[in-house]
């Protein structure tokens, strides 16, 4: 054998290797598709995507609504200190995202980050709320309570923040480019709408009801919660 035949040989050798397909057996099953919603080329996975946004922000901006009241009121803390402590919560919700993200590319994937920070989300909540009871405990154990409920809130709510519409888009093939920007029109719509009815549904349960006596603040903060809670069941 020759200089040419033997690197023949090795390139066909190569080649062949580098193909890595084992021998056929038979017909390989098709690629099994995501179920669609009503027969259209919408997948159904986004009709819970669309709720639970429209839920997490009913949560979000319906507790956020009553909640310099709440320090004013509740606490009775004057305005500068109200106003202080609702900034920096507002503004860890806009660091958080960071944090989301880290998670999301390098650790968890979307998904988890999702699961788990929705998780935090709906203890945050619940904590918040369970703090806003007056019979339990003095004022130091509902500032305690009520500030774990605020950190866990804009832990959750930051975190999922840029996971949520990129999994949305994911669950979109490349050639339904058209239903993932109506998708994406219909997302942002569940997002204004939850914040805009949020804002007038969370004041009339604070005021209009009563419980133990006073404004009802565990009402105001926890049909919030319950929303987080459908949300994450979502």
């Amino acid at each position: 054998m020759n200089a040419f035949q033997r690197n023949e040989s090795k390139e066909t050798l190569f080649t062949f290797i580098s193909a890595g397909d084992d021998p056929p057996k038979g017909d390989s099953p098709l690629q099994k598709k995501s179920p669609k919603l009503c027969g259209s080329n919408y997948p159904l996975s986004i009709a819970f995507i669309v709720v639970n946004e429209f839920c997490e922000r009913f949560s979000y901006y319906g507790m956020r609504a009553v909640l310099t009241l709440y320090f004013l009121s509740f606490f009775h803390w004057d305005e500068n200190l109200s106003t202080a402590v609702y900034h920096a919560f507002s503004a860890l919700c806009y660091f958080t995202p960071v944090i989301g993200a880290i998670m999301a590319d390098s650790w968890l994937g979307k998904y988890k980050t999702i699961i788990y920070l929705s998780i935090v989300y709906v203890a945050g909540h619940l904590i918040k709320s369970v703090g806003a009871i007056p019979s339990l405990g003095n004022q130091a154990v509902h500032v305690v309570l009520s500030m774990v409920g605020l950190f866990l809130i804009a832990l959750g709510t930051g975190g999922i923040k840029p996971c949520v519409s990129a999994f949305g888009g994911d669950q979109f093939e490349e050639e339904h480019a058209s239903e993932r920007s109506k998708f994406f029109s219909i997302f942002y719509l569940s997002i204004n709408a939850g914040s805009l009815i949020s804002t007038f549904v969370t004041p009339v349960l604070r005021g209009d009801v009563k419980c133990f006596g006073e404004d009802c603040y565990a009402l105001a903060f926890g049909v919030p919660a319950a929303l987080m809670v459908l949300a994450l069941g979502e």
